[in-house]
């Protein structure tokens, strides 16, 4: 290939993340690596071969946060696919939305080294684009 061609080709990298609303406030995790290490995001993660992304978002849920919400619970709010959105490379995330009438204790588990219900008005800054798709699934939901 020349270098034009190979210019062409990229690895897109295929996620999920979900954004869990329950009472006013926002579950999120603290990542416990790079990139990002220490900031506060949504949860998610890589969808597996064979896996869909609802699938993949409702698994990473409960592994980073002990909190179990089944595929059925869980709306599509959108795809998030811009350039530059994770300093690793191109990733393409579909974010999923669910609603609780009330929170839980979260359990920090797999990558997260904490998980905690934010108010959605006292939010701390949002690694990657998790404040854009915060505001999206907030709009779906209002």
């Amino acid at each position: 290939m020349t270098t034009t061609e190979t210019e062409m080709f990229e690895t897109i990298r295929y996620t999920a993340d979900i954004v869990l609303i329950a009472a006013g406030h926002v579950l999120l995790i603290e990542r416990g690596w790079d990139p990002f290490e220490g900031m506060w995001a949504l949860p998610g993660g890589h969808v597996d071969v064979g896996e869909t992304s609802v699938t993949a978002a409702a698994r990473e849920l409960a592994e980073e946060t002990g909190i179990f919400v089944p595929v059925a619970g869980l709306r599509q709010v959108g795809t998030f696919d811009a350039p530059g959105r994770d300093p690793r490379g191109r990733y393409v995330t579909v974010a999923y939305a669910a609603t609780l009438p009330q929170t839980f204790a979260p359990s920090a588990g797999d990558d997260a080294t904490a998980a905690r219900w934010w108010p959605l008005n006292d939010l701390p800054e949002l690694a990657f684009d998790h404040a854009a798709i915060l505001r999206v699934a907030v709009g779906s939901t209002a």
